[in-house]
C-alpha cells in the first residue's frame, strides 16, 4: 500500500522553475516531518528541505534562497517549488516522512515516495 505519492518531475532549462508535489496518506499527518531528499548520479544523498512538525522549514545549503516549500495540512500535501535551476538540481527527488522530528538518516524515515526525476534542458 502506497503512503506517499510524488508528481511533477520533468525537464527544466537553466534558471527555470518547476513544482514537485507529494501527497501523503499517513495519519495523523500533522505528526510527521515531511522531507524532500534528492539523489544525483555519482553523488551522495542530499537533503532538500524539512517541513517540521512545529511549522518551521529547514533547508539544505545548496537550495537556500532558491527553493520554497508549502506544506498544506488540509490537503495533506507538500509542494516543493524549484526556482533558478542550477546544474546540481538535476536529480531524482524523493518525498519522505518521519514521525515527529526530522532528521537526515535515510534509514529512519518511515515512508518514502517512489521518486520523481528532474532533468536539465538547453
Amino acid at each position: 500500500q502506497v503512503q506517499l505519492v510524488e508528481s511533477g518531475g520533468g525537464s527544466v532549462p537553466a534558471g527555470g522553475s518547476l513544482t514537485l508535489s507529494c501527497k501523503a496518506y499517513i495519519y495523523p499527518y500533522t505528526d510527521y516531518c515531511m522531507a524532500w531528499f534528492r539523489l544525483a548520479e555519482g553523488q551522495p544523498r542530499e537533503r532538500v528541505s524539512f517541513s517540521n512538525t512545529d511549522g518551521s522549514t529547514t533547508w539544505g545549503d545548496s537550495v537556500k534562497g532558491r527553493f520554497t516549500v508549502s506544506r498544506d495540512n488540509g490537503k495533506e500535501m507538500v509542494n516543493l517549488q524549484m526556482n533558478n535551476r542550477e546544474p546540481e538540481d538535476t536529480a531524482m527527488y524523493y518525498c519522505a516522512a518521519r514521525r515527529e522530528r526530522c532528521n537526515d538518516d535515510w534509514n529512519t524515515q518511515q515512508y518514502w515516495g517512489q521518486g520523481t526525476q528532474v532533468t536539465g534542458s538547453s
